[in-house]
C-alpha cells in the first residue's frame, strides 16, 4: 500500500494511461465508428465506461488497501501444537527475524521496501492504421491516425503484460503461493531432489480449497473478493493440518 500523502510516479503513469485510453476510445473511436448519439454508440460507450470504472475501482483498491502489518506483540510459539510449521532462515536455521522492524516474522510475511514494514502474506516479483476511408482522410487528416498509434502503443504492451500477470496469478492462486514463495519453492525443490526427497508446498490444499482461501468461501463473492474471511494473517492452514487431524482421529 502506498502512503496516501506521497506522490507515486508509477501510479500517476497508470492513471494517465487509463484516462487517455478511455477518452480516446469513447470520444474518438466510438464517435467515429458509430456516433455517440446513435444506439450502438451509446451502448458501446456505456459498456466501456462500466469496464473503465471497474478498472479504476480495482486499481484503487489495490493501491489504498492496507496489506496488513505484524502486531508488535507477535512472537512465534514453537511449542504450539496447532501450528506445525515454523519458517526459518535459509542460513543458520534460526526463526525469521526482521532487523529493520525489530520483530519476528510470521509465516509468509516479508519486509516491504515500499511500505517500510513487514507485510503479511506478501506477493511480490491494426488494421485501421493501414486502411482508412478517403472521406475520413480528408476530414480528419492525421489526427485519428495519431490517436490510433498512441492507443496501440499503450494497449498492446498493457494487454500483453496484464495477460501474462493474469495467467501467472491464476497459477499462484491455484497453488496457494505468493511470488516470493514460488521462487523459494524452486530452490527448496532443487535441494529436496538433490537429497533424494520430494518437496511439497505446505500451504497447497488443493485447487478448490486454495481458491476459497484466497477469494473467500462464497463463490458469488469471487467476482469482487473481500478479506472478511481472512483471520489475523499470523497463521494459515497447511496440508499438514489434515495429516495431523487424521493421525489424531486414528489414535483415538
Amino acid at each position: 500500500m502506498k502512503d496516501r500523502s506521497s506522490f507515486s510516479v508509477p501510479v500517476t503513469v497508470v492513471v494517465l494511461a487509463i484516462l487517455y485510453i478511455y477518452l480516446s476510445t469513447v470520444f474518438i473511436f466510438i464517435e467515429r465508428w458509430f456516433g455517440l448519439m446513435s444506439s450502438p454508440g451509446v451502448f458501446n460507450a456505456v459498456v466501456f465506461t462500466f469496464i473503465a470504472l471497474m478498472c479504476v475501482f480495482t486499481y484503487s483498491v489495490s493501491v489504498f488497501t492496507d496489506p496488513g502489518r505484524v502486531p508488535a506483540t507477535y512472537a512465534p510459539d514453537i511449542e504450539d501444537s496447532e501450528n506445525p510449521i515454523h519458517e526459518i532462515k535459509r542460513k543458520g536455521g534460526d526463526l525469521r527475524y526482521c532487523q529493520k522492524c525489530s520483530h519476528f516474522k510470521p509465516p509468509r510475511a516479508h519486509h516491504c521496501r515500499v511500505c517500510k514494514r513487514c507485510v503479511l502474506r506478501m506477493v511480490l516479483l491494426v488494421g485501421s492504421l493501414t486502411i482508412d476511408p478517403p472521406k475520413d482522410e480528408l476530414q480528419s487528416g492525421d489526427s485519428f491516425r495519431t490517436a490510433y498509434i498512441i492507443s496501440g502503443l499503450l494497449l498492446v504492451p498493457l494487454c500483453v503484460a496484464l495477460g501474462v500477470l493474469l495467467g501467472w496469478h491464476i497459477y499462484l492462486i491455484l497453488h496457494n503461493k505468493t511470488t516470493i514463495e514460488y521462487h523459494e519453492g524452486v530452490r527448496a525443490m532443487w535441494l529436496a531432489e538433490k537429497g533424494g526427497n520430494v518437496y511439497t508446498h505446505p500451504y497447497d490444499l488443493g485447487a478448490y480449497e486454495n481458491l476459497t482461501t484466497v477469494l473467500g468461501p462464497n463463490i458469488l463473492s469471487w467476482v469482487c473478493p473481500t478479506s472478511k474471511h481472512i483471520d489475523s494473517g499470523l497463521r494459515f492452514q497447511t496440508a499438514y493440518d489434515n495429516l495431523i487431524g487424521a493421525s489424531t482421529s486414528k489414535g483415538s
